[in-house]
């Protein structure tokens, strides 16, 4: 049985966006793929409003990652960490031999940007390693902000992981000032898994000629050679930057504000839903996700057998991750749902747990 999927990735999937996964195969030197290279290429520099170089990666986020700590930490880096996937980006940086510090603030907390501010004053840090939005927590920290004190720090280079907010909250990467900005697209941009996309400024690329070590397959170098040529280092899934280049058109057309502000719409719902039913948001106020909630389990509901209830209804959402597993859960509000799928979710998770209620009474 096939659900509709309100976990936090993959995100459901459009039928015309998954049509344009059938291209006619091409080869990947072709001019062919070059002006299908240069289009994606284009859109998505529009998308992040950025003059920088974008390349796609046939990985998930997890590759772009760790290539970001093998091309640019030449000592030490600074991870801003408030939940899991921040915190395997800092061990990251030591699993490849390199140094680390880390500011690391409980799971549902934010991080400020005076915390930022303190240790990058230290001088003892070339990277900057930052989690926009904490899919584990439901959080979105202020990037505005903490790259407001960043640019403080001209010589360091800043890579942000919005793996879980790209395409869905308005990220523009010139304005903003980043160095690297890196996402996967089975979330906000609801396409099926296997491609991730990242845009580099020249301050990262002069980073990498500096740096031993930076491996073969996510060696920015080689990312810019081929860029050169409109190509990719190795075979590319063509299939998905097909796709890619397609559902870049309709973002596009609809345009980032009006996705954010539908995002935001369905945030503020599932929110409220959650307050009305009795719930607690588990992420700290003012600075809840827009692309998925994270609601605290205070009411003590087993959360796998309601998923695993609500699943027989047609839909999926996630329970809480690691730690927070059964503690809280999560439902998505990204991609291409609207306000009609959130009702009907919530609507379904609230007859769920009122049936449990009756049931134990």
């Amino acid at each position: 049985m096939a659900y509709k999927l309100f976990i936090p990735g993959p995100t459901e999937v459009n039928e015309e966006v998954r049509e344009k996964m059938s291209v006619e195969m091409m080869g990947h030197r072709s001019k062919t793929f070059s002006v299908l290279y240069d289009q994606v290429s284009s859109k998505l520099k529009k998308m992040l409003g950025t003059q920088n170089r974008v390349f796609l990666s046939t990985s998930s986020a997890l590759g772009v990652m760790e290539a970001c700590v093998r091309n640019l930490v030449k000592n030490k880096s600074l991870n801003l960490v408030c939940g899991a996937f921040s915190d395997r980006w800092y061990k990251m940086v030591g699993e490849c031999g390199k140094q680390a510090d880390k500011i690391e603030v409980e799971w549902g907390r934010a991080i400020k940007p005076e915390m930022v501010d303190e240790k990058l004053k230290t001088g003892q840090y070339d990277t900057l390693f930052i989690t926009h939005n904490e899919t584990s927590t439901g959080v979105m920290n202020p990037i505005a902000e903490i790259m407001a004190v960043a640019r403080k720090y001209p010589d360091i280079v800043v890579c942000v992981d919005a793996v879980s907010s790209l395409a869905g909250a308005k990220i523009e990467v010139d304005k903003l000032g980043l160095d690297v900005c890196l996402a996967s697209v089975q979330k906000s941009f609801a396409l099926p898994p296997g491609l991730a996309i990242f845009s580099c400024s020249q301050k990262a690329i002069d980073r990498s000629k500096e740096v031993e070590g930076r491996g073969y397959y996510f060696d920015f170098q080689m990312f810019v050679k081929y860029d050169d040529k409109s190509q990719t280092i190795s075979t590319p899934s063509i299939a998905h930057i097909n796709a890619l280049n397609y559902q870049l058109d309709r973002i596009l057309a609809e345009s980032m504000d009006k996705r954010e502000a539908r995002l935001t719409e369905m945030a503020e719902y599932t929110r409220q839903w959650a307050l009305d039913q009795g719930f607690e948001l588990f992420s700290e106020p003012g600075y809840e996700s827009v692309t998925l909630t994270c609601i605290k389990n205070n009411l003590g509901i087993d959360v796998a057998a309601v998923i695993n209830q609500v699943k027989e209804l047609g839909m999926e959402f996630g329970n809480g991750y690691g730690k927070v597993k059964g503690q809280a859960f999560r439902i998505a509000h990204m991609g291409d749902l609207c306000m009609a799928d959130i009702k009907a979710v919530t609507g379904a998770i609230a007859a769920v747990i009122g049936s449990s209620t009756q049931a134990e009474v």
